[in-house]
């Protein structure tokens, strides 16, 4: 029988990979299902694009890095390979091209989501690359791979043996997906790898979906992107913008006016309320830190009992000082000590 590749050219993948029986299928087919990211006029995006225009410049700008992104599916294929079209590459030179542009992979044969290796980008990538990772047996399991934190994709292709079984994921736990907001620490600056951004640590641990809402340096709470917030059915939603509020006016102009917004739209979700992940606070973030309080105190005085304050050096409290890489970024050590802070709030909410 013939493969529908043979028929028709324009379904075929080509690839350099040297792999007998190698078959590209096209992510956005079934049965692999795509989280955290959709597809919106060739790109995956994190938000539609008319709202990313009404937001900022900036949140127009990276609304499309695919942060928090996920695809997941069974399979019981001896290796994956992908195969990305991608957009815009960001490269910094303290954040590691494999954590800004790179796929990380996980398996999980029924006790746990577990590391197997990143899909590596070639340093001089200009507009995607290939990648194969082999496993070390054809046993039929779920498969995870994470999006690029900072960088964008427009097109993205699962290689695997043509002869392997491929079936839907196991789902997610039954809950709503927990939506985080915030900057570039909440899109997963400077992560190693994207596996080792908070958000994806912690949805290791409970086994749940989430939407990531960081922008790097551009999440500011304005009225356009509090009214999207609004419109999404989540399970528990996180904020925390403190490094890019311009100055504690700007907090006071907005923080507790995105609460109470957040609030009136979903008055018994919980909230979890955050400043900046710092161990030592500098005196200029001393009075920031006090506006984002009082809105977790007004809504305690005001008998809200969903709502939890997690203090930035609580956040911080595995690493200190150590867990950045430039006094404001988590390390992969900062991300796991903030995975352990809010994710035990999360197990307290959830149990």
């Amino acid at each position: 029988m013939s493969r529908i590749e043979d028929v028709d050219k324009n379904l075929k993948v080509e690839t350099k990979i040297e792999k007998e029986g190698l078959k590209f299928y096209n992510a956005l087919s079934e049965p692999f299902k795509i989280y955290g990211v959709y597809m919106e006029d060739g790109k995956f995006r994190r938000l539609p694009e008319s709202v990313a225009k009404n937001t900022s410049p900036g949140v127009l700008s990276l609304h499309a890095r695919t942060a928090g992104g996920r695809i997941r599916f069974r399979t019981d294929s001896p290796y994956v390979a992908i195969n990305v079209k991608m957009g815009e590459i960001y490269r910094s030179s303290h954040f590691t091209l494999a954590g800004s542009s790179g796929f990380d992979m996980y398996r999980n044969d029924g006790d746990g989501e577990d590391y197997v290796k990143t899909f590596m980008p070639p340093y001089g990538m200009e507009v995607g690359y290939e990648s194969l990772i082999s496993l070390d047996d054809d046993k039929m399991r779920d498969i995870t791979i994470n999006f690029p934190l900072y960088s964008e994709v427009k097109e993205l292709y699962i290689g695997l043996d043509e002869n392997a079984r491929i079936e839907a994921p196991t789902p997610y736990v039954d809950k709503k997906p927990i939506v985080y907001y915030g900057s570039s620490i909440t899109q997963g600056g400077c992560a190693s790898r994207p596996g080792n951004s908070y958000q994806q640590i912690i949805s290791r641990r409970f086994n749940c979906d989430y939407v990531n809402l960081g922008f790097s340096g551009s999440a500011r709470a304005e009225d356009a992107i509090i009214e999207y917030v609004k419109s999404l059915d989540m399970s528990i939603f996180v904020y925390d913008y403190d490094w890019n509020a311009p100055n504690a006016q700007h907090l006071r102009n907005t923080h507790e006016k995105m609460f109470m917004a957040i609030r009136e739209a979903h008055p018994e979700t919980p909230i979890i309320i955050m400043p900046a992940p710092k161990w030592t606070l500098p005196n200029f973030m001393v009075e920031r830190r006090e506006v984002i309080l009082k809105t977790y105190e007004n809504a305690i005085a005001r008998g809200d009992k969903n709502v939890y304050y997690i203090d930035g050096k609580e956040l911080m409290a595995l690493c200190k000082d150590d867990g950045t890489v430039d006094g404001v970024h988590p390390t992969d050590f900062g991300f796991h000590s903030m995975a352990k802070a809010v994710g035990d709030i999360i197990e307290k909410i959830w149990r």
